[in-house]
């Protein structure tokens, strides 16, 4: 597998399709934007490389090992990946210019495959800190005005507006938290479980699903509770593009399944990526369902008759993805 960081791209970065001849010729590079190394976007994306390079002949399939929710939408409009995973929310944000953009549009993405799976918001509360505050209630330990610790992943997370949204709807903000003595803890993926392992958090926002590694280690070391998303949180995320939900029980500390608020998934391209190689790489991820949930259960309930529904992608389709969901019958 090879990492794109720090290469050059040669050459034209597209082929032409060549009409005049029964070979189709694909896309000189496809990029593709996941997250890093142990994501769950990562083996997304790394399935999806093995799948694609025998189906697209002389081209060549990379994965870039960065980004995020909110960033990989502007990768792909940047032209930086031609293709990217993307939470569906994420990529309705970038499409109209979200104040998370600073008035930057994505006017260039077009969605391929959506519906990939569901993506929670979520909580988890050290018990120690439960204790000590005497409730679980989010809403009363906001709005306590007491000193707390959020624990989240850096900007660039998808986690990261939606936590902002939970804080302004229940009267707070980051730098209130920080006002009142408490702390806004960003680190790396590697390092969140050793934060709450350690007690140097109290409150961990993150985007979940079923067995994702940092939060299977946190729960399993951290000593944490689940706990719901306040109806006011839920109302305003569901303002914000992000569907409530009901998730797990998947981990330890849950006791039951949780309320969150689901970003979505879908696979996102360039609209400059031309239409046999968005159909032929619309056609292989939708023909390998099972491929990809062996290879990650979160995508085990994904339905590839529903992966061209406006529910599941956010934005208008790629031309190349519409001329395969016709041919299927599905629109």
């Amino acid at each position: 597998m090879k990492n794109p960081v720090g290469k050059l791209v040669i050459g034209a970065a597209f082929a032409a399709c060549v009409a005049t001849t029964s070979t189709q010729a694909f896309a000189a590079d496809i990029r593709i934007g996941a997250m890093r190394t142990g994501s769950a976007w990562y083996v997304f994306a790394a399935t999806l490389e093995k799948m694609l390079e025998p189906k697209l002949k002389g081209t060549n399939v990379e994965i870039i090992a960065r980004g995020g929710g909110v960033a990989n939408p502007m990768v792909v409009q940047a032209g930086k990946a031609e293709i990217a995973l993307s939470n569906v929310a994420t990529a309705v944000w970038a499409r109209n210019g979200h104040e998370i953009y600073k008035g930057k549009k994505a006017d260039k993405i077009r969605a391929l495959v959506g519906g990939l799976n569901s993506v929670y918001v979520g909580a988890m509360i050290r018990e120690d800190f439960i204790k000590k505050m005497g409730t679980a209630d989010l809403v009363k330990i906001i709005k306590s005005g007491k000193p707390v610790r959020i624990v989240m992943k850096p900007t660039g997370s998808s986690a990261v507006p939606a936590v902002d949204m939970i804080l302004e709807s229940l009267g707070s903000s980051r730098a209130k938290i920080k006002a009142n003595g408490g702390a806004i803890v960003q680190v790396a993926v590697s390092q969140i479980a050793s934060v709450i392992r350690d007690g140097n958090g109290d409150i961990y926002f993150d985007t979940i699903i079923n067995r994702h590694p940092t939060i299977t280690e946190v729960s399993l070391t951290g000593n944490v509770r689940f706990v719901d998303l306040p109806k006011e949180s839920l109302a305003l995320l569901a303002k914000n593009g992000l569907a409530t939900g009901k998730y797990g029980p998947w981990f330890k500390g849950q006791a039951g399944a949780n309320t969150g608020a689901d970003l979505g998934t879908v696979l996102i391209a360039s609209d400059r990526l031309p239409d046999a190689t968005a159909y032929q790489i619309t056609k292989t991820l939708v023909e390998s369902a099972k491929q990809m949930g062996d290879a990650h259960p979160a995508w085990k309930r994904f339905k590839p008759e529903n992966a061209w529904k406006a529910s599941g992608t956010g934005i208008p389709l790629h031309p190349g993805a519409v001329k395969y969901y016709k041919e299927r019958g599905w629109m």
